[in-house]
């Protein structure tokens, strides 16, 4: 037995009974938009959030527990991520209306939220169709689009915490900043409120289409991506200065700066996770050397570099 199966053993055997799926060594390169990274240790599919809070409740508090959603906004390092990777599917996309507010589960998509609104006429979340991923994701990011984030429209939050008590949020103590809230980052959200205003269907609908027309229009939503690669710095916007950082179709590997959007990074066919990151740190470098602004990046990074990367580095082994 290899030590990395003789480590899933030890793990899956110290974890609690679950009415869920968990599965061993799993590719997590299939379940993100970038198409690269390494397995998890574990893969946890809860049914609903009973299952969650109990597995929660029954996981050693040594044993990592990483949530992750759609993998939009997600890079998976080669090396892939150790412990527990939980994701929420069909038990938490559940989705209720009520006058001009919606329930909905952490799971939903986000355009499956902006349709409902329309079917509903709710005006005030269009912006959500122009938002890939799903709500748990866009509640951690405080996800925003066409002139909107979810701040505007959030209510209230439940989410679980790392032993698996239940926490209600109002919208006002989630602290919501620039792509980004205060809500501690091992809490899982599990549903939230939102708010809209009342609206006629044709408009909503019409709202929604422009959204997606300017999509297509703008960004290269049919190739392996993950969405804006950089936080907008106050007072600018992160594809200028990597435009006039000469970045724009720039390459490593099989990884590549978008010519159609060069705030997006792109796996043109077989690139690995050290591809596409050690660009964006390229177009870090050049941007910084050529405008003195030092990008944030806003896609989220998980896991381990490849072994065979690390032994590179530690060797003196020549870079990528």
């Amino acid at each position: 037995m290899s030590a990395r199966a003789k480590r899933h053993a030890r793990l899956v055997d110290r974890l609690p009974a679950v009415r869920g799926r968990l599965k061993e060594n799993v590719p997590l390169s299939k379940l993100t938009w970038m198409r690269v990274g390494g397995p998890a240790d574990v893969l946890f599919r809860p049914e609903d959030v009973s299952d969650l809070v109990a597995f929660l409740a029954g996981t050693p508090a040594d044993i990592a527990v990483t949530v992750i959603g759609a993998g939009s906004n997600l890079l998976v390092r080669d090396g892939g991520v150790r412990g527990v990777v939980v994701r929420l599917g069909r038990g938490f996309a559940e989705l209720g209306v009520d006058g001009t507010e919606i329930t909905v589960g952490a799971g939903a998509t986000c355009l499956q939220i902006a349709t409902a609104a329309r079917d509903h006429a709710i005006a005030g979340l269009e912006f959500l169709s122009g938002i890939p991923g799903v709500l748990g994701g866009a509640l951690r990011m405080n996800a925003g689009a066409y002139g909107a984030e979810v701040k505007d429209v959030a209510v209230s939050a439940e989410a679980l915490d790392r032993t698996g008590g239940r926490r209600r949020i109002d919208a006002g103590d989630m602290g919501f900043r620039y792509r980004g809230c205060a809500v501690p980052a091992d809490w899982i959200f599990t549903s939230a409120h939102l708010s809209g205003r009342s609206g006629a269907k044709p408009e909503v609908s019409r709202r929604i289409m422009e959204i997606q027309i300017a999509r297509n229009a703008t960004q290269p939503i049919r190739t392996p991506t993950g969405g804006s690669t950089f936080v907008n710095p106050t007072g600018s916007e992160a594809w200028q200065l990597i435009e006039r950082a000469g970045c724009r179709g720039l390459r490593r590997g099989a990884a590549a700066v978008s010519e159609k959007h060069c705030n997006f990074l792109i796996n043109t066919g077989e690139a690995t996770a050290a591809e596409l990151e050690g660009l964006g740190e390229e177009v870090r470098r050049r941007v910084l050397e050529a405008t003195g602004v030092r990008l944030e990046w806003e896609i989220q990074r998980l896991g381990d570099p490849s072994p065979e990367l690390v032994e590179c580095a530690v060797s003196g082994g020549a870079g990528a």
